[in-house]
């Protein structure tokens, strides 16, 4: 959630009340709860499995651009904590101060003293991640590079798309990984006809709209990681469960989910890319 040139309507919409209950977790619903117990959950502990050995044991540093209210970060946390492996430290960033504030309120809610401490969240754009975490964090650049194993981006990736900045987003997230670290992106699927009037704007009864148009396809997510020299370990749809869902419809889906992966996986509700900075960088 994260635009540098987004207008006063985007602004408006990520920094008010609904975007608090929204991205927050007693209020998102029960779709969200699902998918970080369960397919989220799943691509994170595949993802880390990709680190070099013996990062998880001796101390994770993890971010979470566009992190919202904070949800998924903290549980995420609790979720590493939970299956033995240590975090050294947790950082949240979101261009929105509304959203960060009711980060730490969650963090503070939700977890433990000790572990609260290791978290922080910060105002900060995806496009320009790096330099405002040193301002943020009244840091140099040079402590923050080469810094982090794990960096995700849950529904945020396509705003920087939106802004023709996604090459920056990528840049950025290239520079504060440690060689052999992950970056994981989740993102809305262009072919999944839920996220958009597909067969009215495909049989031109209606043209597409702004958020039509902004969704970029998996191969456009997948792009900016491959040309700054990554290595994409995964690019791929999956995930047929909607954030918004009750339980009855989360149960339904996921039942329904290896039918559906089978026959008609390219139509799924999310794009997942999984990219790893090589050990040795590559020049750029």
């Amino acid at each position: 959630m994260n635009s540098a040139t987004a207008p006063d309507a985007f602004f408006v919409e990520y920094t008010s009340q609904e975007a608090i209950l929204k991205y927050t977790r007693a209020t998102a619903g029960y779709g969200i709860s699902y998918l970080l117990n369960h397919d989220y959950k799943a691509v994170y502990f595949d993802a880390l499995a990709a680190l070099p050995p013996g990062t998880k044991e001796s101390g994770l540093r993890l971010l979470e651009f566009g992190c919202g209210g904070g949800m998924n970060l903290i549980h995420l946390v609790s979720l590493l904590d939970r299956g033995g492996a240590g975090v050294d430290a947790a950082v949240g960033t979101d261009f929105s101060p509304v959203l960060v504030d009711a980060a730490r309120r969650e963090a503070g809610h939700y977890l433990s003293e000790d572990k609260n401490k290791k978290l922080s969240f910060h105002v900060a754009r995806n496009e320009t991640l790096v330099s405002d975490l040193v301002s943020s964090m009244n840091g140099h650049r040079s402590a923050l590079t080469n810094s982090f194993h794990f960096i995700l981006g849950i529904n945020t990736f396509r705003y920087c798309h939106r802004a023709q900045k996604q090459l920056d987003c990528a840049r950025d997230i290239f520079d504060l990984l440690v060689p052999g670290g992950v970056c994981l992106v989740i993102d809305m699927n262009d072919r999944c006809f839920f996220f958009r009037d597909s067969l009215k704007t495909r049989f031109h009864l209606q043209p597409p709209t702004d958020d039509d148009c902004s969704i970029p396809s998996l191969e456009e997510y997948t792009a900016p990681f491959d040309r700054l020299g990554f290595d994409v370990l995964r690019h791929e749809h999956f995930c047929w469960i909607p954030h918004s869902s009750g339980q009855s419809l989360c149960h339904i889906l996921a039942s329904l989910s290896p039918v559906l992966n089978a026959v008609a996986k390219s139509r799924s509700m999310r794009s997942l890319v999984v990219a790893r900075k090589p050990m040795a960088s590559p020049d750029r």
